[in-house]
């Protein structure tokens, strides 16, 4: 009897449930109510305590509350591995954080510079393959106006939407990076 060839799996996308599976406590169940993978650096971390915060929009400008993201950059010295961790949006805000250091510049292969960059991968309900982008901080202007990658995105408009705000709150920095999944002021993701 012949073997037929295996047919592909049709794609998924993350599904309204991926809280159950990524963050339990976040769905009700009494679980892994003690971790925090949003919080990837302890207290005696080397480098600047940052918050990076936001929020994201579909394409008719709703906010998604049921996403899942993961972060990760390199240490305050440049050198990786350097920081990891994932979050969710807040069931009834959408929004969502990370508290980390700020990571340090960071050199291509070539040996060029890399302005500091955090790499941030966006799961969600009707997200075929999960989603790439950047985050630059807006304190870094001279080394985001030569970081390679950065200066690829070739229209201006298109890089702010890659470059996260600074402030202050209760003495902490914040970076704010609110992400457009289509529409006006797509953020710009990635093929990876």
């Amino acid at each position: 009897m012949p073997v037929e060839p295996l047919k592909e799996t049709p794609s998924q996308t993350a599904g309204p449930y991926v809280h159950i599976g990524t963050w339990p406590s976040a769905a009700g169940l009494p679980i892994r109510t003690q971790e925090k993978p949003n919080v990837m650096v302890g207290a005696g971390a080397k480098g600047e305590r940052i918050r990076i915060e936001g929020m994201i929009h579909d394409g008719a400008g709703s906010v998604v509350t049921d996403a899942m993201l993961e972060l990760w950059h390199a240490n305050a010295d440049g050198q990786f591995p350097g920081h990891w961790g994932r979050t969710i949006t807040d069931l009834k805000t959408g929004e969502w954080f990370f508290e980390s250091v700020k990571p340090g510049a960071t050199k291509l292969a070539d040996g060029r510079a890399e302005a500091p960059f955090a790499t941030l991968i966006i799961f969600a309900r009707g997200i075929n393959i999960h989603l790439h982008t950047r985050i630059y901080f807006a304190d870094e202007d001279r080394a985001n106006a030569g970081d390679p990658t950065l200066k690829a995105v070739a229209e201006p408009h298109l890089q702010k939407t890659l470059i996260a705000s600074r402030s202050t709150r209760s003495g902490q920095t914040v970076y704010r990076f609110d992400i457009r999944l289509q529409g006006d002021n797509e953020t710009v993701f990635f093929d990876i």
